[in-house]
């Protein structure tokens, strides 16, 4: 049966604060939930929450649900106080497959202050730091990626999915018509409906994608996205993994991120320019920001690339389809996906670097912290290439593109070393995610592979 449509995102009614005072209360209340998610996500881009009563509501919205932030992936220890998840009224909504329970996004305090490296903290800062200097709003759109795999997580879910070339699958996608028809649903339930939903370019993978919007809103999503899905996979007997590359031979999980810059009073995109003359009717500002794009794109991949199986991704063998569609040179171009930078037919850019690890709301604040590094410097990206860079990328990289990083610990070295794009995200944030990921790698860099002892036992 088609979900009903329990709620809307933010809710399209008018509400006053009412007799408790609390926006959050009266919104539960409206709803019918008798239970909240207060909802973050950490640096490593994990959602954390707590399940809080509806009757105390006002209560929390006031003061906060409180989490021991040690507990979390965040550069605080045991002695350091709590640290309190404020939730924002305006992004609750009812989980359709189960209508008890609201979800709701927190900015995370401690001692009075927003956390400088709570994720959506730092998203809302660069984005007053433009909105305050230049009067415009950064809009993106995502792309997001997953496999639906076996419920233990070992194989495809589907194991008549076993084409070549499954992209656009007509039958794999049907055979899993339950599990889709539903995320739809309930996706349109809560406020932030799909336009369109595919099996992707390697067996087992899927694709969903919705509007545009504030890079806020479309963050909040991003991260909603990913708990609905693997929820409801949960729900079909399967695990939604998004996974940058859980199978060497296929393709893994990118997150393409559509950017553009709008005027804040009047919504129109400075991104476009008719009588430019340039690929996708670009103005001169949206080639400044492909410009810092390009040149930050090392530091950038510490967090649009933050986890060490990313790299699996990145620069990879060809895979079963024949092509990998993720790219390895920071290049731009025009209609042309082999590049890290593609111009659609429309005045937008598309990152293609990111993937399915990468934190919805860190994302978006290192694209606009960079790209806009790249307008006050007046970046200049060069022409657009036109060549198959997965072809020259076989041989010898495209004429003086720069190589993207190898591995998780050259990222976080280049992003160490950029001092502009650290300052444009925020110092502290960076610093303890460059900390907590070289923990990891170290981590990493300590297991004894099969393939070490394969290759080296009778050395």
């Amino acid at each position: 049966a088609r979900v009903r449509r329990v709620a809307q995102w933010g809710l399209r009614r008018s509400f006053s604060t009412g007799s408790s005072g609390s926006l959050l209360a009266e919104k539960a209340e409206a709803l019918g939930v008798r239970f909240l998610l207060v909802s973050f996500d950490d640096l490593f881009g994990v959602s954390r929450s707590k399940l809080v009563p509806v009757r105390v509501a006002a209560e929390v919205e006031k003061g906060g649900a409180g989490f021991a932030g040690f507990a979390a992936n965040f550069d605080m220890s045991p002695a350091d106080p709590d640290m309190l998840a404020m939730p924002d009224a305006n992004t609750l909504v009812q989980l359709p497959w189960a209508p008890e329970i609201g979800w709701v996004a927190s900015d995370c305090y401690v001692r009075g202050e927003p956390l400088k490296q709570g994720p959506r903290n730092v998203l809302k800062n660069v984005m007053k730091s433009v909105q305050d200097s230049k009067n415009l709003v950064l809009k993106t759109g995502v792309e997001c990626e997953f496999f639906l795999l076996s419920e233990d997580g070992f194989t495809i879910g589907d194991t008549l999915d076993k084409a070549s070339k499954p992209c656009y699958d007509q039958s794999a996608l049907m055979r899993q018509k339950d599990f889709v028809c539903e995320l739809n649903d309930t996706m349109e339930a809560m406020g932030f409906p799909p336009y369109q939903t595919d099996h992707e370019d390697a067996n087992g993978q899927f694709e969903c994608n919705w509007d545009y919007d504030d890079a806020l809103k479309t963050a909040d999503r991003h991260t909603l996205f990913k708990f609905v899905a693997k929820s409801l996979a949960e729900k079909h007997k399967f695990r939604a993994t998004f996974m940058p590359k859980p199978f060497s031979n296929l393709t893994g999980n990118g997150c393409h991120v559509h950017i553009s810059m709008h005027d804040k009073d009047t919504d129109i995109n400075v991104f476009k320019d008719k009588e430019s003359g340039r690929v996708g009717d670009l103005s001169e500002m949206a080639v400044q920001f492909v410009g810092g794009l390009l040149f930050h794109a090392p530091a950038l991949c510490a967090l649009t690339n933050p986890s060490v199986n990313s790299y699996k991704r990145l620069s990879a063998p060809v895979t079963a389809s024949g092509a990998t569609w993720a790219p390895s040179t920071a290049t731009w171009a025009g209609n042309n996906r082999s590049h890290m930078i593609r111009i659609p037919d429309a005045p937008r850019i598309e990152l293609r670097l990111a993937d399915m690890a990468a934190n919805a709301y860190l994302l978006p604040a290192a694209l606009l912290a960079a790209g806009m590094n790249g307008v006050e410097s007046k970046a200049d990206p060069g022409p657009p290439r036109e060549e198959n860079a997965y072809e020259s990328s076989q041989g010898t990289h495209p004429k003086k593109a720069a190589d993207l990083p190898e591995n998780l610990l050259d990222a976080l070295r280049a992003l160490d070393d950029d001092v502009e794009l650290q300052e444009g995200i925020g110092v502290e944030c960076t610093q303890a995610l460059i900390k907590l990921r070289k923990l990891q790698w170290a981590e990493y860099m300590s297991h004894l592979s099969e393939w070490e002892r394969e290759n080296t036992l009778d050395c």
